[in-house]
């Protein structure tokens, strides 16, 4: 089925409290593991295309990629800028066919993004596009920050408020305890700033970043409270690598890179299958393609099609 906006998509997650899987490919078996799972999990999924990704596939190459997956995939796909850095880079994604843009300005003071944001989600609301914004800061692995500096990073919820008010962007990123890029769940969010934060705008879709580090509880929680899409990474990539890892241990003298990048497109399916059913996304897509009701998700689980 061609791609889809991310705006409707969200707005089901958020209506009946479940998160949408934005997980990030950064070659053809990763695109292909991404979908064969949600297809197999009957789940919406995002395919998201990051900065990391463009530079190492090109921007045309990455975003063809999934549409070709989209094409031929029976659950809604959606081709998401993940981390957009600027103004240019969003229109140059506009224009790629990217059915969801994200501007990061969570670095620049609060005038700043507001600024920059709005000008964004002005040109893609004229054409039906939808637009993530973060505020706060999601901070990263390799800063070694403190417990402390994540602290203070947090989004302030009466400034999410406002920067909302101002830009009038579709879903927002939030910065409530996750850091890029751990390698372990150890984390744990700060739930009532997660609630406040959503009681400050119930009707705009919530962002997590960072997820992978996060532990399954908190993101569950989360989820309940206004979370309506998760990104995932390193999870996907660290499974990518074992996958590959354990081929080359079982084929060492092959010739044929296939049967271990094939292990690792294996791997990649199984950890975005567990996520799908962490988030509460699994069964919610019907055969057709389109939402079921709640009550036919709450069936397909009792059958054990979701775990």
């Amino acid at each position: 089925m061609p791609l889809v906006s991310s705006k409707p998509v969200l707005q089901e997650a958020l209506r009946r409290h479940f998160a949408v899987g934005a997980f990030n490919a950064n070659n053809m078996e990763q695109v292909q593991a991404i979908i064969e799972a949600a297809e197999e999990e009957r789940a919406p999924v995002i395919l998201q295309v990051s900065q990391g990704a463009i530079r190492y596939a090109g921007l045309e190459f990455a975003a063809g990629l999934v549409r070709i997956a989209a094409s031929i995939a029976t659950v809604p796909v959606v081709l998401h800028l993940d981390h957009g850095t600027d103004f240019d880079q969003n229109v140059r994604c506009l224009r790629a066919g990217f059915t969801s843009l994200m501007y990061d300005g969570s670095k620049k003071p609060f005038d700043e993004n507001v600024a920059t944001t709005r000008k964004i989600v002005e040109i893609a609301h004229a054409v039906d596009l939808p637009v993530e914004a973060e505020l706060g800061k999601v901070l990263q692995t390799s800063d070694h920050v403190t417990p402390e500096q994540v602290t203070a990073a947090m989004t302030d919820p009466d400034e999410a408020r406002r920067f909302v008010e101002l830009t009038q962007v579709d879903s927002l990123a939030i910065a409530c305890g996750s850091v890029h890029a751990m390698t372990s769940r150890e984390a744990e969010l700060d739930i009532p700033r997660v609630k406040a934060i959503h009681a400050q705008i119930p009707n705009t879709p919530l962002v997590l970043h960072g997820s992978s580090g996060v532990k399954h509880e908190s993101i569950v929680e989360a989820i309940a409270n206004g979370i309506c899409k998760v990104n995932v990474a390193t999870a996907l990539n660290q499974a990518f690598l074992e996958g590959i890892r354990k081929g080359l241990a079982e084929f060492p003298d092959s010739t044929d890179p296939r049967k271990s990048i094939g292990l690792g497109r294996d791997a990649v399916k199984e950890a975005v299958r567990e996520k799908i059913r962490l988030f509460g996304s699994a069964g919610v897509i019907d055969a057709a393609g389109g939402f079921t009701s709640p009550k036919a998700q709450f069936r397909s689980a009792e059958l054990g099609a979701v775990e």
